[in-house]
């Protein structure tokens, strides 16, 4: 094996000798973040490798273990396999490529850097947007052997997408090619092209090879034609994207109310964006509330401003209300506050997403329910159509209008990615399902306004003397639903009370008939229904609805739209051997034979309640008896 004899290879000396003047002299230097991506095997694991080891960031004893595993799962033949060093997983020793995202820190005289080695594969586009979610530059690298592949084209479009707008383009493993200018200009040509279609406006181009070291850390021999920077010498001096934030209007969401004593009231948070100091007119939103800065304080103590990428506690001059997740602005000119946007959305999670479901919508320091329309358009990130679908399953990336249950603060994402970006979260598994960008507000949630009225729902109840309530009986198909609230129903006029019955099958002839019974379409009958529901129990009415209702994340969406105790959720608890037995329509034979597609119990899935108000199972009781128990639960 050919060992590189650098006499020079030698970790900082500094580190084992004083660690704290290590730090120390390590302390005031500037961080960038950058990611590698690109093609599948375009060497980028590689490249990272020799970073670290041209930075001297490798010990001796992990150069030893290095040579070792480069002999056994190496792929270099006799040399030093560097992407060993990035390529931690056992199965991407094994197969040769990278799955997950590999953090790596190393530093220079200039600089420390943290890089993310990204995975080519398009299966794990998730992971590459989680890697390129904080850098501040993307080094996009092409084989030189093969040119600007489908990979490549993706690659840069999330990379544009994310907002990254420094980008190097390094044409990698040019000893390959014989060190050839006239396919260096070849490939460039190709991507300027591709780069401007899709609105990289400039981009730095180096040849390399990450192997053998060349215009890695020291300009190239072997490439005397080019006049560029190393790729080390652009990464020291590229610019930060702190700098450009510093630039704006000043932007701080709170993270923390700091309040150790009576005496002390502070909000604790990272500057996103511009300036402040003491004296300046700051805003909150978004309750719209004024005040002025007291002191801007740190544990070190106070400072006479801080700018974006100092965390910072303010104290005011006012005694306003200010809590975690909101934002502090400068007070003349605030950023906008709405809760409908236009937003691309990259789906991160195997289920599909399911619109007109609620998912929590995390952003900064602040959570809230979001719910999202079917996409517009999902984008296909290898040719950049525009393909028309009812949702997004897993690396999808589509645009979708989202709806919050309250405003919040924001910035459009190109504008201010710490104000405009957001995950999305299912409320059941606490699973982070999804990434998204805000675009923009939507103009109806500035131009819609609640209408006040005289006679509000309690006015109703009063009318009817009685207590509004929405009964939800869920359960398969074939459990009795229907038949039990029917009985529900007729009981509850009898005692004199004023009812209304929605039953799934009746709704879908009028209300629901567009939907068919995809889990995306399931999802849309309850969300119309519950609407439907509240509507009817503002009016006084005690509701009855039968519904199979599968998903648990659409009966908690319902109960959420009502005061609490009003929503009563009635489990009609049947076997599916029971069940199917019964069969009334048919549908269970047509399921079973493969007429009926997506029939619950069959091929989707029944989500049983897990703390139902009133279960009822119609194996051990009748109907009748079944009806008496929960009108008798009603009224108590």
């Amino acid at each position: 094996m050919n060992t590189p004899k650098d006499p020079s290879f030698v970790a900082d000396s500094l580190i084992a000798e004083d660690i704290d003047a290590y730090l120390l002299q390590h302390q005031h230097k500037t961080m960038l973040r950058f990611i590698t991506c690109g093609s599948v095997d375009d060497g980028k694991s590689t490249l990272i490798g020799r970073l670290l080891y041209d930075s001297k960031m490798i010990f001796e004893d992990q150069l030893a273990s290095l040579e070792k595993d480069s002999k056994a799962v190496g792929t270099q033949g006799q040399e030093i396999d560097f992407a060993l060093l990035v390529d931690g997983l056992a199965a991407e020793r094994e197969q040769g490529i990278t799955i997950d995202v590999a953090y790596r820190f190393f530093a220079t005289d200039k600089r420390k850097f943290i890089v993310a080695d990204t995975p080519g594969h398009e299966q794990y586009t998730r992971n590459m947007v989680t890697g390129a979610s904080t850098a501040d530059l993307a080094v996009i690298l092409i084989d030189a052997r093969q040119g600007v592949l489908t990979q490549t084209r993706r690659h840069s479009y999330l990379v544009n997408l994310l907002g990254i707008r420094n980008v190097v383009l390094a044409i990698n493993k040019m000893d390959l090619v014989g060190y050839s200018q006239a396919r260096f200009r070849e490939i460039l040509a190709d991507y300027s092209a591709f780069a401007a279609s899709i609105g990289i406006d400039s981009f730095t181009p180096i040849p390399i090879s990450g192997l053998k070291g060349d215009n890695i850390v020291t300009p190239s021999e072997h490439m005397a034609w080019y006049k560029g920077p190393t790729l080390m010498a652009h990464l020291e001096e590229a610019p930060l994207g702190e700098t450009e934030k510093a630039e704006g209007p000043f932007r701080m969401p709170v993270q923390w109310v700091n309040r150790p004593n009576l005496d002390f009231r502070g909000f604790a948070g990272l500057v996103v964006a511009g300036q402040v100091k003491p004296g300046d007119a700051v805003r909150v939103l978004p309750s719209g509330k004024t005040s002025t800065v007291k002191a801007v304080v740190t544990y070190d103590g106070e400072l006479p401003q801080a700018v974006a990428g100092q965390s910072v506690t303010l104290t005011l001059n006012d005694e306003i209300d200010c809590s975690r997740g909101d934002v502090l602005v400068t007070a003349d000119a605030p950023c906008e506050v709405a809760d409908q946007f236009e937003s691309t959305i990259v789906w991160m999670d195997e289920d599909e997403m399911l619109p007109g479901r609620p998912y929590i919508l995390q952003i900064g320091a602040q959570s809230v329910t979001a719910t999202i329309t079917a996409p517009k358009y999902e984008v296909n990130v290898n040719t950049l159509e525009h393909l028309a679908v009812t949702t997004l399953k897993l690396n999808s990336i589509g645009v979708c209008n989202i709806s919050l249950d309250r405003s919040i603060p924001f910035e459009a994402y190109a504008t201010n990615p710490d104000l405009g970006g957001f995950i999305l979260i299912d409320r059941m598994t606490n699973r982070t399902v999804a990434a998204g960008m805000i675009h923009f507000a939507l103009r109806r949630s500035q131009n819609i306004h609640w209408q006040a009225v005289d006679i509000d729902r309690a006015a109703h109840a009063a009318q009817k003397g009685q207590t509004p309530k929405l009964v939800w009986f869920t359960g398969l198909s074939g459990s009795g639903k229907s038949t039990i609230a029917n009985l529900v129903e007729k009981k509850l006029y009898a005692l004199g009370k004023h009812s209304f019955l929605l039953d799934g099958d009746n709704v879908r002839h009028g209300l629901n008939r567009d939907l068919g019974f995809t889990d995306a379409d399931r999802v849309e009958n309850i969300r119309r229904v519950g609407e439907v529901a509240k509507l009817m129990c503002d009016a006084g009415l005690i509701v009855l609805t039968a519904f199979i209702s599968p998903f648990r994340a659409e009966r908690q969406m319902v109960r959420d739209l009502l005061p609490a105790g009003e929503f009563v959720e009635v489990f009609v608890d049947t076997p599916l051997a029971v069940a199917e037995a019964r069969d009334v329509k048919g549908l269970y034979k047509k399921a079973r034979s493969g007429q009926l597609k997506n029939f619950t119990g069959i091929d989707s899935p029944y989500e049983a309640p897990a703390a139902a108000e009133i279960t009822v199972n119609t194996v051990e009781m009748t109907a009748e008896e079944a009806a008496d128990r929960i009108v008798e639960a009603l009224l108590r």
